[in-house]
């Protein structure tokens, strides 16, 4: 019994420690991501998985703001 609630326990830890991302564009998109956008220094674009899955890349410059859901 003891090792059901110690499983549960860390699933459900788990599965708190996951964030969405909302990425707001100066066009007024709003591109909710399933992990933190990360700068490309060298290209100046930010890199992110969308919420379906796929590889997005945007210009750093078209986007007005980065939050946390």
């Amino acid at each position: 019994m003891r090792k059901i609630i110690l499983a549960t326990c860390c699933l459900l830890s788990l599965a708190g420690c996951s964030s969405e991302y909302i990425v707001a564009t100066k066009d007024g998109q709003l591109i909710t991501t399933s992990d933190e956008p990360k700068l490309d220094k060298n290209t100046g674009m930010y890199e992110f998985e969308d919420s379906e899955g796929r590889e997005q890349q945007i210009q750093k410059d078209s986007v007005t703001q980065i939050l946390e859901r």
